[in-house]
């Protein structure tokens, strides 16, 4: 060895990445394979030093002997010297200091494992130059080499993949069986006395190509400065390894982030991946527009960007940085501190070491609490994270004062480090925002369906597909109808994502618009299938139509190529699929559809839903039909209960990826005692009458306190009647349910329509009389004329009464 040879800096060193000599040595004693590495640490090359006694040419067997100084772990049983085929099986390590002639003290770190095999491999002897580590450091002295489970360290598998290519005179099998023996045994750290134990990484060097050439450069240019070209061939080696080490890292970083595009999980990985390996505390930030999942930031930042400390991972005791600097906090960074440059240039700001000054200045941003303490002497490091040359937001990364301080190649791997988990984080957020897109978008295309209609309680659940996001074409509906009666649809439009969403926008409109028209289930379905044609020819889409009357107490239903329905009796509690004309999907064209009419029961359920809930690749749908009417006529507390037992029993069988929406209705129904009709002629003292028998029948219902009101309304809409309709006759109905209504119908099918009147105008208010004392109020065409109808709210003693009633 050469005396002349420079100390190594020791940061090289505690990563764990170290030159090892590999030696093997066989049942004789004999060394049957002598790596490159130990031909560098122990001065023989490979022809010189196989086939020779191990103990003439490894200092290693002097550690053995009780007058040298020696710190280790164990033995290794009566020697290099003796024969080794009835030596223990146990591992041992240790460190030697000793003087060879005509070179310096030689200071080794070695780890030998016993070899049992078939083979002729008897020891194996991993050794290392302990000076790599800074030997005048004294804090760094009483450094030692040990064993471990190669389990606790994620990189202890480079050892196994690497440790066969430098032992080119062995087979395969046994090469392979070595490793394995040495990771059963243990594998190699490095413990310190003031650090965790670290993995040794083996660094089997440079190609050889690439090496000899760096080599010769190195050793040309060192001759040229008149230097020694064996220190510039280490020197070389050095640069090369640190390098080398942080692409590596930079690599393992890369492999560690990104494994899911949940934004704050994202956050953990990124900062959970330098900590403690590149730096002791780091603490993430990232501007308002990416944690609200927006689009991306406008403009650059300035001293009053508010920035979110979204993260924060040290190696300190728990607790101490927690309490200071939480997570979650907010604050703007003033133009004096090296944050502020950072996220306006874009570039890693390194500051050496704390000072005093800039510590005091830094926690002047922190209110009643001091964190000087947590900073000041510290090496720090400011990255950006940056994604298409927009600062996203930053990292703080902090070392302690007895590690390293930050240098320039830390701030090149630091830029590198950033710009990937900046790349990461963008996408996280670009998914985090389409993400909020597409479900802002389902939530505004799904109604809010009214839970209590006239003699109709309802419940809807929907959930989306499991592997396409949330948003889909599944859509459900209720519609109020003239004669107290509701429409009740669900549809599905076949594929998945924006265009289906969008589509079923476009198709729900349409349906709400046709059945506000009060059209009978098979013309709805059918002009709801001409308009899909005109929209396009890829518009397909299956639906089922309900209208349900609840003063005649039956449905009716058509269907356009969807999951029949689910009736459960009040009476007994069973359950049916009913049975309906399929028909054809929305879109196909040239198909008809029929209606079909379904007497019902007060407290009668109805249960309509989309195939994702019954429909599971692989497996019969009818199994899913036959669980949907199982799990309908499960008896429930309330509707709420009912849908989620549904839900329960089919959404647990694996493999569904589609949208499913449910809707179920409770068709209560409205008793004969609720409803009032009278026949009425079109004449001018008809409208006196009209009110009459409706100021009696509120009387007989209880509801005086609205008589006033409803006398006036129906004064209007019976006149209206009379003025502007062809026909000789007209009815009016009276209708107590969660609400009252009122109707009226005539055989003439013009529909009035709220004119714009001035003060002089002598007609033309009755129906803004209409629309600004009544809750609601509409007009429909009928088979034989139209209905014109307005909606009360009951009084509070008036609908708990009907309540209890129902």
């Amino acid at each position: 060895m050469d005396s002349g040879v420079p100390t190594p800096p020791r940061q090289f060193a505690v990563a764990g990445r170290i030159p090892l000599a590999v030696v093997v040595v066989d049942g004789d004693g004999l060394v049957s394979h002598w790596s490159t590495g130990a031909r560098r640490l122990f001065g023989h090359a490979r022809q010189e030093a196989v086939g020779r006694p191990a103990t003439e040419l490894l200092p290693v067997t002097g550690a053995l002997a009780a007058d040298d100084e020696y710190e280790g772990y164990g033995g290794l049983g009566t020697g290099l010297d003796a024969p080794l085929t009835g030596r223990t099986s146990y591992p041992a390590a240790g460190r030697a200091r000793l003087s060879e002639p005509g070179s310096e003290r030689l200071d080794v770190l070695w780890w030998a494992y016993p070899m049992v095999g078939p083979g002729t491999e008897r020891l194996l002897v991993l050794a290392a130059d302990a000076r790599l580590f800074g030997a005048e450091d004294e804090s760094v002295e009483r450094i030692a080499p040990g064993f471990a489970l190669h389990t606790e360290f994620s990189g202890s598998d480079e050892l196994a993949r690497r440790l066969p290519e430098i032992l080119p005179s062995m087979s395969v099998q046994e090469s392979t069986r070595i490793v394995s023996q040495i990771l059963e045994l243990g594998y190699p750290v490095l413990e310190f006395s003031h650090h965790d134990r670290v993995p040794v990484t083996p660094d089997w060097g440079v190609p050889r190509r690439a090496e000899r050439r760096a080599r010769q450069r190195a050793a040309e240019a060192a001759v040229a400065a008149g230097r020694d070209a064996d220190s510039a061939d280490l020197e070389q080696d050095l640069e090369y390894a640190a390098v080398r080490e942080r692409l590596e890292f930079l690599n393992e970083v890369s492999g560690r982030i990104g494994s899911s595009l949940d934004l704050s999980r994202t956050i953990q990985e990124v900062s959970a991946a330098v900590v403690p390996r590149f730096t002791d505390v780091a603490g993430t930030y990232l501007r308002e527009q990416v944690i609200a999942g927006e689009g991306f930031p406008d403009g650059p930042p300035d001293a009053t960007t508010l920035w979110h400390r979204v993260a924060v991972e040290h190696v300190d005791e728990p607790g101490r940085w927690d309490d200071v600097v939480p997570v979650g906090e907010s604050m703007p960074f003033p133009e004096h501190t090296p944050f502020f440059q950072c996220m306006t240039t874009g570039d890693p700001v390194l500051v050496p070491r704390i000072s005093e000054q800039m510590g005091t200045a830094i926690a002047s941003q922190f209110e009643k609490r001091d964190i000087r303490p947590l900073i000041n002497g510290r090496s720090m490091l400011v990255v950006p994270l940056k994604a298409r040359n927009v600062v996203l937001g930053f990292m703080i990364l902090l070392r302690h004062t007895e590690r390293a301080l930050f240098n320039d190649m830390d701030r090149v791997t630091g830029a590198e480090l950033a710009a990937r988990a900046g790349l990461v984080l963008d996408n996280a957020r670009m998914y985090t925002y389409q993400e909020s897109v597409a479900e802002t978008l389902q939530d505004s295309m799904l109604p809010q369906v009214t839970p209590r209609m006239a003699g109709c309680d309802t419940a809807t659940r929907y959930l989306p597909g499991t592997l396409l996001g949330r948003v889909g074409g599944d859509w459900f509906d209720s519609v109020k109808l003239p004669g107290s009666r509701t429409a009740l649809v669900v549809g599905d439009v076949m594929g998945h994502g924006l265009n289906s969403a969008a589509m079923m926008g476009q198709l729900r409109t349409a349906v709400q618009t046709m059945a506000a028209l009060d059209l009978p289930p098979e013309q709805l379905l059918r002009n709801l299938d001409d308009l899909a044609q005109r929209l396009g020819e890829h518009y397909l889409a299956t639906c089922l139509y309900a209208v349900y009357d609840p003063i005649r107490h039956e449905l009716l239903m058509a269907n356009a190529g969807h999951v029949p329905p689910v009736l459960v009796r009040a009476a007994d509690g069973r359950s049916e699929l009913l049975d309906l004309p399929t028909g054809a999907p929305i879109g196909v064209g040239g198909v008809p559809f029929r209606s079909v009419r379904v007497p019902v029961a007060p407290g009668d359920r109805l249960v309509m839903c989309t195939d994702g809930l019954v429909e599971v690749r692989g497996e019969d749908i009818g199994v899913g039909l036959a669980t949907l009417c199982e799990s309908a006529a499960h008896p429930a507390a309330s509707m709420d209960e009912a849908c989620d037992t549904i839900i329960r029993s089919l959404n647990t069988r694996g493999g569904r990826k589609d949208d499913v929406a449910l809707l179920m209705a409770r068709l209560n129904g409205i008793t004969p005692e609720s409803v009032a009709t009278w026949e009425l002629s079109l004449e001018p003292r008809e409208a006196a009458r009209a009110r009459r028998l409706v100021r009696g029948q509120l009387a007989s219902w209880g509801l005086t306190s609205v008589t006033e009101t409803v006398e006036l309304l129906v004064g209007e809409v019976v006149t209206n009647a009379i003025r502007h309709a062809d026909g000789r006759r007209a009815e009016l109905r009276l209708v107590r349910a969660e609400s009252l209504v009122c109707e009226v119908a005539d055989d003439d099918h013009t529909l009035p329509t709220l004119l714009d009147t001035s003060g002089d105008d002598e007609a033309g208010r009755g129906l803004r009389v209409v629309s600004a004392l009544s809750r609601e109020w509409g007009t429909s065409r009928t088979a034989g004329g139209k209905t014109v109808w307005f909606e009360l709210a009951l009084p509070r003693a008036g609908a708990a009464a009907r309540a209890g009633r129902a």
